[in-house]
């Protein structure tokens, strides 16, 4: 079965709305480096990846992301209480218009690739790993993050992951 950043996405934010009754727009997942290539031979997706950020402020951001032909703005926000819940709201819009707002974004934009690879399901919930390779200023460096329906959900940590980085600001996107 091919499982898509879509449906992984959706099964953890309709898990952690049935287990916790929390929004629809809250984001749970945590972020590692990565030790080697060997994620590559698991991946069944990859995108290339164009974003700028709109608005960096302590607490919130808002994001340009150009996936491939499609276009998106987020809006983020710090931790929404003790723990790895975050508000994130994101709508497509369209990528003329994306092209257009580019060039508001702030400096040092950020490309990527991402590779999607399929993690175990949880109680039948889809999951999957994304793992960012970036490229120009950043180039090297290697991130994973896995969406969860909860804080304390239970993994398996394939053998290419290194150290957890969750919550470490130098590994925001938005701080890079």
């Amino acid at each position: 079965m091919h499982i898509s950043k879509k449906s992984c996405t959706f099964a953890a934010a309709k898990a952690r709305q049935a287990r916790f009754d929390m929004p629809k727009n809250t984001e749970i997942e945590r972020k590692f480096l990565v030790l080697s290539d060997a994620f590559m031979a698991q991946a069944t997706e990859a995108h290339q990846i164009w974003q700028g950020y709109l608005l960096k402020e302590p607490g919130k951001t808002i994001r340009l992301r150009i996936r491939d032909d499609q276009a998106f703005l987020t809006i983020k926000s710090s931790r929404l209480r003790e723990g790895l819940a975050r508000f994130e709201w994101e709508k497509e819009i369209a990528l003329s218009d994306a092209r257009e707002m580019q060039a508001l974004c702030l400096p040092n934009p950020i490309e990527k690739t991402r590779y999607i690879i399929p993690a175990p399901s949880y109680e039948g919930q889809a999951r999957c790993w994304e793992v960012d390779v970036f490229h120009g200023r950043l180039e090297g460096r290697r991130l994973a993050e896995i969406e969860l329906g909860d804080e304390h959900e239970p993994f398996v940590r394939p053998d290419w992951l290194g150290e957890e980085v969750t919550g470490d600001p130098r590994y925001y996107n938005a701080n890079m």
